[in-house]
């Protein structure tokens, strides 16, 4: 039983590592230019939303970006109200990381991370490292996600796993509880949906409970702005609350419709995992474009909940 637990922590721990490779192969591609775009383009909301969801998708991680917003909003090179808009466009951002995990290559992976390694080590240049590690990152990831779904059945044989998925097949709420907890214990949604997508391919998990993990995850990944904001200035720490009700306002709309979504959702795909990130990017896009317009309104509401500048 333990060296299952063992294997899911080592599979998680890899999937970690892909992104970290994938991350760092993009960052050199972009190098400092990541900092200026924040800085450059954030005058109008319209301008940091575009800003935000751009430099995400290149980064392949929304905490990172916001680690990086809540910095340049500390040192004063953005305001609280330009961060707003990078957060809206960060969260739609990072859906392009969930639809990247479902992509399907068999035995390709293994070329994958051959030829990414090869450029590594290989090319002199910034540019062939850069796409690179990328590569590799993303053969890493690719193969993490089947050590998930291969995972996914053993697992289940166990009593105690197997209340668990009763439970969360049963309970949106307990879906949006086991999101928001292991997510703030690794650091990131995207592992989260990596392995909720492991257990719905299986069919252990009905698709509602997987949407109720992924929901969960959108606030368990706030964590790392409000871990960021601590000791900041009051502006840096009104963005890591914005980022956290924001996301918690969509969650609890979303949450009462999690059985629409999944019937949307399998009219789009026939596979559960491209479903379920179909269905990230549904969330996402309805709640940052639905908030994008009142920017003003949200930026009074925060200081007026959380105090002053």
């Amino acid at each position: 039983m333990g060296s299952l637990f063992v294997l899911l922590a080592v599979y998680t721990a890899i999937f970690l590592l892909g992104m970290l490779m994938m991350r760092a192969g993009l960052y050199t591609l972009s190098g400092d230019r990541m900092n200026e775009w924040l800085m450059r383009f954030t005058a109008k909301p319209w301008q940091s939303f575009l800003t935000g969801l751009a430099t995400t998708a290149l980064v392949q991680s929304s905490s990172a970006v916001m680690v990086m917003t809540v910095g340049l909003v500390a040192t004063g090179y953005l305001s609280f109200r330009q961060s707003i808009g990078i957060i809206l466009g960060s969260n739609i951002g990072s859906t392009l990381t969930t639809e990247l995990m479902t992509l399907d290559l068999g035995e390709g992976a293994i070329p994958l991370l051959l030829g990414g390694a090869l450029l590594v080590f290989l090319g002199r240049r910034r540019f062939l490292y850069g796409i690179g590690m990328a590569v590799a990152g993303l053969a890493v990831l690719l193969f993490a996600m089947d050590g998930f779904s291969s995972l996914a059945r053993p697992l289940a044989a166990y009593p105690f796993v197997n209340v668990w998925l009763q439970e969360t097949n049963r309970s949106t709420a307990a879906g949006l509880l086991v999101g928001i907890a292991l997510t703030a214990l690794v650091h990131s949604s995207a592992a989260t949906i990596g392995i909720a997508m492991g257990f719905v391919n299986e069919q252990l998990l009905t698709l509602p409970a997987a949407i109720a993990i992924l929901l969960g995850a959108n606030i368990g990944t706030c964590i790392t702005g409000l871990l960021a904001s601590i000791g900041a200035g009051k502006e840096a720490r009104l963005t890591a609350y914005t980022h956290l009700w924001l996301n918690v306002a969509g969650v609890a709309v979303f949450a009462f419709f999690t059985a629409p979504l999944a019937r949307f959702a399998a009219l789009l795909s026939p596979a559960p995992d491209v479903q379920l990130a179909h269905v990230s990017v549904v969330f996402n896009v309805v709640c940052s474009v639905a908030a994008l317009p009142f920017v003003g309104a949200i930026e009074r509401a925060m200081i007026r909940l959380h105090g002053s500048r």
